[in-house]
């Protein structure tokens, strides 16, 4: 059943990802694995004479309810529609609409039921007597309901978008196209508002943008009785959003006065769930991602702990996590982290033990921690931690180089990519999200080769900090390339930018 999907014009690469994940999450694709390896995808097609970069889309979904679940969800997707009729002037749109069928008309134009109806518009302004005048041009739909303004039972909405061309920094639209139909449903963006950084209870220099966090989230599929963690989790911007959606959730970050103190008994991770009467996480831990305190039978314990008591979940469980979300250390705002000072990895001491009475308040030391081990280690990490089918979400940093026509993502035997959206943050690097699904099991051969990987960014600790350094290859005036295993590079975009793009 094809449907109206009108995006808000912003973070274009998002918004088909999203709605992807969330059709995926609500059951729109009926092949046995319910295409969890990213091998089912919706179909799209755009209107006549826009472009691709255009809010409007036609999308098949298999259902209403499917379509509604999805709206409701998005946080992109302004609302979803059942498309009456479209034409590029007023005359034709009449025409499509007396020429849709009736049975699908008249159980909404009922005496028993309210409606409002709704004048919008993309690349113009439409002056309040214009939308009356619109409104009353519609006289030839037979509705026989009373108006309701604030609570209708039913939403129509009329939608114009005018061939202005290349002229107001928009996408090209090149006739005039106008659209009417039912609301099916519409995101919720009062949520935003509501959970931003600005009126947090704590925050810190890398706290994730809400926006951004609960788009993360619905990318990871999150949703009630899921275990999501964040090994990076700061001040916790993605586990509110996940929590937000009913997610069980568990972080860990190397700073301990970051996890155990925060500014205070009343300002700290906790506080941030309190703030919103969120369920606050099963566990915060002083953890490095370098070395993960996880052991094989952790889903052994986390059972007999009664997280998976009472649920279809205490089938076995062969690894622990649903969903991995975070936004790894790149050295731009701050720098990544790893347990070892530079004599302890340089081999001139020899590792330690912490006096039984300064354990309290030891504050182990950290060596730089490069982006490319980083990368590597998360990989691993969620490699061994996520159940089957479970989804590692992740910003990943990308220089904008001109002479690049590839992008080069981190791989991983046990993933496969299923989306990639970027972010523009200057004219000199931007990052992309990565969403990678589990489809394979953690064997023996790939444990292996992540040892010997291991050993060799203890080895080359020196030359794998030189590799990779983003924050110079951004801020230096000279050329600078990124040279690292895997690493991105991305054209700038030769097609005119207009609004959208950047946010």
């Amino acid at each position: 059943m094809w449907f109206l999907c009108v995006f808000y014009h912003r973070l274009l690469d998002y918004r088909k990802p999203e709605v992807e994940s969330l059709a995926l999450m609500f059951g729109a694709f009926d092949s046995d694995d319910g295409g969890q390896d990213g091998g089912e995808h919706l179909e799209w097609r755009l209107p006549e004479h826009h472009h691709p970069d255009s809010p409007f889309h036609f999308v098949d979904l298999p259902s209403e309810d499917v379509a509604r679940d999805i709206a409701n969800r998005s946080i992109l997707v302004k609302g979803i529609y059942e498309l009456w009729g479209e034409g590029n002037n007023y005359e034709e749109l009449e025409d499509a609409i007396k020429d849709y069928p009736d049975e699908r008309k008249l159980p909404y134009l009922s005496p028993e039921s309210t409606f409002r109806i709704t004048v919008d518009s993309f690349g113009k302004v439409i002056s309040f007597q214009e939308q009356n005048e619109r409104i009353q041009s519609l006289a030839y739909i037979p509705f026989k309901g009373q108006v309701n303004l604030r609570n209708p039972d039913h939403k129509f909405w009329l939608m114009e978008t005018d061939d202005y061309g290349t002229n107001n920094g928009l996408p090209p639209v090149v006739q005039k196209r106008i659209f009417f139909g039912r609301e099916v449903g519409g995101a919720d963006r009062k949520l935003l508002p509501t959970y931003q950084l600005k009126s947090r209870t704590y925050l810190g220099p890398t706290a994730m943008d809400a926006e951004m966090a609960f788009l993360m989230a619905n990318q990871a599929m999150v949703k009630p009785g899921k275990l999501v963690y964040d090994p990076f989790v700061g001040t916790g911007s993605i586990l509110v959003a996940a929590a937000h959606f009913g997610a069980m959730t568990m972080g860990a970050d190397i700073d301990i006065r970051v996890v155990r103190d925060g500014r205070g008994p009343d300002c700290n991770v906790w506080s941030n769930f309190k703030q919103y009467g969120l369920p606050t996480p099963i566990g915060l831990l002083r953890a490095d991602n370098n070395l993960p305190p996880w052991r094989p039978g952790l889903k052994e314990y986390l059972q007999d702990l009664g997280f998976y008591s009472g649920s279809s979940t205490l089938k076995m469980r062969w690894r622990v996590f649903d969903a991995i979300i975070c936004d790894p250390p790149y050295g731009v705002r701050a720098g990544g982290r790893k347990s070892g000072g530079r004599k302890l990895l340089k081999g001139v001491v020899g590792p330690y033990t912490v006096p039984d009475d300064k354990r309290t308040d030891h504050i182990p030391s950290t060596a730089a921690y490069s982006l490319v081990e980083c990368v590597h280690d998360l990989l691993d990490l969620a490699a061994k931690m996520l159940v089957l089918n479970g989804r590692l979400v992740f910003f990943y940093p990308v220089l904008r180089e001109d002479e690049s026509t590839e992008n080069h993502f981190p791989e991983h035997p046990c993933f496969v990519l299923v989306s990639a959206s970027e972010q523009i943050l200057s004219s000199r690097y931007s990052r992309v999200l990565l969403t990678m699904v589990k489809s394979s099991p953690y064997t023996e051969e790939i444990e292996e080769e992540a040892r010997l990987k291991h050993l060799e960014f203890k080895e080359n600790h020196l030359k794998w900090m030189e590799d990779g350094n983003l924050h110079s290859a951004v801020f230096s005036p000279g050329e600078s390339v990124f040279v690292a295993e895997g690493d991105p590079k991305v054209s700038k975009e030769t097609k005119p930018k207009y609004r959208g793009k950047y946010v």
